[in-house]
């Protein structure tokens, strides 16, 4: 049998390069989040709804009703004051980034 004959570095990068191995990677465009389309105004529906339901969750926050009731986030903390002035609600914690409350109980914490 008979040696083979070296190919030059030239000649090994160019198969290298022209092999299924060699080709670049090909980047995916990546996942775009879809877009949610929140009310910026209550409707008498949505309205009763947060009346009635909103004071039985365990914990509010404006993200909260902004994401079981399809409202955007402005109108979440309107909703919250509202709900807070008639009593419906009181406050856990209050920081200026976060603001957690709780259904109203008989209970002082």
């Amino acid at each position: 049998m008979a040696p083979k004959v070296q190919a030059s570095k030239e000649a090994k990068a160019l198969a290298a390069s022209n092999s299924s191995k060699g080709k670049k990677k090909k980047w995916s465009k990546g996942k775009m989040k879809e877009k949610v389309n929140n009310q910026v105004l209550f409707d008498q529906l949505n309205y009763d709804k947060m009346k009635s339901e909103v004071p039985k969750y365990k914990m509010i926050t404006p993200s909260i009703l902004a994401d079981r009731l399809r409202i955007n986030g402005s109108l979440a903390r309107a909703a919250i004051k509202e709900l807070l002035n008639e009593g419906a609600i009181r406050i856990v914690a209050k920081h200026s980034k976060q603001e957690i409350y709780t259904r109203a109980t008989n209970t002082e914490a």
